[in-house]
């Protein structure tokens, strides 16, 4: 059963930076499928969007228009973690941020209801 916990959200000045961890247990790393781990948020009054998102086979990523650039997904294989580092931040950025995982392949990393796994949420204000 994967469980995911994540922690880091804060308020920060527009223009900083701030890193989102996820931890992760239960989660098939060495499995062969297309699993990923992503990164949604939602910010109030709008549906939950997809930010990024790790494919854990092939380490590859994938990043919503508004933040390719600026944000960074990654693994620290160490501590089965998957961060989020936030740069460059701006005031639409606020949002309750998400980690999720979806095991076994398929679908769109960007689809909500493709994950199966979800972190409880952690909010962002800038």
């Amino acid at each position: 059963h994967v469980q995911l916990v994540e922690s880091g959200g804060a308020s920060v000045q527009p223009g900083g930076s701030l890193t989102l961890s996820c931890s992760v247990s239960g989660y098939p790393w060495s499995d062969t499928n297309s699993n990923a781990i992503a990164w949604f948020r939602q910010a109030q009054g709008r549906e939950r969007e997809g930010v990024a998102c790790l494919y854990t086979t092939s380490g590859s990523t994938y990043y919503s228009g508004s933040v390719k650039g600026r944000f960074t997904i990654s693994r620290d294989s160490a501590q089965n973690t998957v961060t989020l580092q936030m740069n460059s931040v701006r005031p639409e950025d606020t949002a309750t941020y998400y980690c999720a995982a979806h095991v076994g392949g398929g679908g769109t990393w960007h689809a909500a209801w493709l994950y199966q796994y979800w972190s409880q949420g952690t909010q962002v204000t800038v």
